[in-house]
């Protein structure tokens, strides 16, 4: 099942500027499907063709239900396509973490629920014959240089409370360093995530169900029997069910948007000799933390070292990111090289770790998948699993786990509940101070925010402007040099510098404005 001649294709990097691309856009094709050029009805409308809504299609069309999916982009088009692909039920939030928010039990089912994603993950690959270099592997906690292995002590009993197989062992596999005792996980996996989705996609069509590209949804309708799926090209899809798997759902406009919060994830991708590095998953403990993996290739190996996670329109220097994970990734292994691709992806963060995923709260047939918390890969096959459980009306024991209609308990969870939500409050206070500037004196490749104007001068020196208030709550966005995009700060919508959504919650593009005329009021 492992293929490994892509890698040996991979171009160095020589843009200057530093483009971002991840690794697996460069070594997969663009599916896509056409655009939905009609109205349908069906048992089951998908929006997002992601990792979330594939497994979802895939296994309800497997039981021979009829599924849609919808996606605004190609399939993987979204942020599967900008994970470093984990599949680890090492959890990042640390299971003696997890213990205190969900008790014991909880605890437990969180990881056999990730756990049992990997497994699915790689009996769909089997089953299926899906060449995209599935394989498994042992995952390694280590102390960060400033942090006891007291930690990892406790975290193991914690683990194994929790039914993985885990152990302390005294060192790392990582010669570059002294990690001092670290805690091995069996039983992790990697794979190429977007030739797994293209695998998929092709499945769900060939058993009947249909996929269209380039189709934006703008509004889901709830309501028995049947839900309404409204998209931006005029087509409307009648649903029994629509499953939301957008990353961060589009169809709520305030209440799951005030338990989570978008950050910017950052990775590089870089080349190492073949066989120099032990091939393996690796965490750190810092906050934030960095996370590794490898791809063999036969003439080099490529490492994919990820981390750095700040809130998503909060960062004026993100693009030194990158640097810090290059500086990480070269004192961990020094036998590193240049840097192939770079990268950032947007993670939600639950304020209790987990994602939430079930019946979008006060709807009947209107479920959501959010709340990837870093784990994308496992938490949208969980998704699935559980959506298409509670679809075909069976028991699932993930149930109240994931639930989102689920309240901060913890004392922690309610902590991180309110700073949250003061963050956002604050970026409110933006449109108190309304910054004078001329947006003819920008340079090619610079961006400003002038009162309610946000200016952008291309590479070519053609001036853009837009809107700056977000369409979702009326945030005021932020530019983002790293991806050349207009970021929200509060609930992390994006928008490129057309005023295009890029992501969600918002569902309607920025209002494109005259030149010259946006820095007013």
């Amino acid at each position: 099942m492992q293929c490994r001649d892509h890698v040996g294709a991979l171009i160095d990097m020589q843009d200057a500027t530093r483009q971002t691309r991840s690794l697996w856009q460069k070594t997969a094709d663009e599916l896509a499907f056409p655009p939905l050029a009609r109205d349908l009805e069906t048992a089951v409308c998908v929006v997002g063709a992601g990792i979330s809504g594939l497994t979802t299609a895939y296994l309800l069309a497997r039981e021979g239900v009829e599924v849609v999916v919808v996606d605004g982009g190609a399939v993987g088009s979204g942020q599967t396509s900008r994970t470093t692909a984990h599949l680890a039920s090492a959890l990042d939030d640390r299971f003696t973490h997890l213990e205190k928010l969900f008790g014991e039990e909880g605890s437990r089912l969180a990881a056999a629920s990730h756990s049992a994603a990997i497994n699915q993950i790689e009996q769909i690959v089997r089953d299926e014959s899906i060449e995209c270099d599935f394989i498994r592997l042992e995952g390694y906690l280590f102390p960060a240089a400033k942090h006891s292995s007291d930690m990892i002590l406790k975290e193991a009993e914690a683990a194994r409370r929790a039914g993985l197989e885990c152990d302390v062992v005294t060192q790392a596999p990582i010669p570059g360093i002294q990690t001092g005792r670290a805690l091995r996980f069996a039983n992790q996996g990697q794979f190429h995530p977007l030739r797994y989705l293209n695998a998929l996609a092709e499945r769900v069509a060939k058993m009947g169900g249909k996929i269209y590209s380039n189709t934006r949804v703008t509004e889901v309708q709830s309501g028995l029997p049947v839900a309404a799926v409204i998209t931006a090209g005029g087509p409307v899809i009648k649903a029994r069910h629509v499953v939301v798997a957008t990353n961060t759902p589009i169809n709520d406009l305030v209440s799951m948007h005030t338990k989570q919060a978008p950050y910017r994830t950052f990775a590089v991708a870089m080349r190492a000799p073949a066989g120099a590095i032990h091939q393996a998953l690796y965490w750190d403990t810092l906050d934030p933390y960095h996370y590794v993996r490898l791809q063999r290739g036969d003439s080099y190996d490529v490492v994919i070292v990820g981390g750095e996670d700040v809130k998503t329109g909060q960062d004026e220097e993100a693009h030194k990111r990158f640097d810090k994970l290059e500086d990480w990734a070269h004192e961990l292994f020094p036998q590193l090289e240049e840097t192939l691709y770079l990268w950032s992806g947007q993670v939600m963060e639950p304020v209790d770790s987990l994602a939430y995923i079930g019946r979008n709260p006060g709807d009947d047939n209107v479920y959501i998948a959010t709340g990837d918390s870093g784990h994308g890969m496992t938490h949208g096959t969980i998704a699935g699993m559980l959506l298409s459980d509670l679809i075909q009306q069976r028991t699932n024991p993930w149930v109240d786990l994931y639930d989102p209609s689920r309240k901060p308990s913890s004392l922690s969870s309610i902590k991180e509940f309110v700073t949250e939500n003061v963050n956002v409050g604050r970026q409110y206070l933006d449109w108190l101070s309304k910054p004078s500037g001329d947006p003819d004196r920008l340079q090619a490749g610079e961006a400003c925010v002038i009162g309610k104007g946000a200016f952008y001068r291309d590479r070519e020196g053609a001036l853009h402007a837009v809107s700056s208030v977000c369409p979702h709550l009326g945030c005021q966005i932020q530019w983002n040099a790293v991806e050349t995009s207009w970021d929200c700060p509060c609930h992390g919508s994006r928008f490129d510098v057309e005023g295009n959504v890029l992501n969600g919650p918002a569902t309607s593009r920025l209002e494109r404005q005259e030149v010259g005329k946006g820095a007013a009021g």
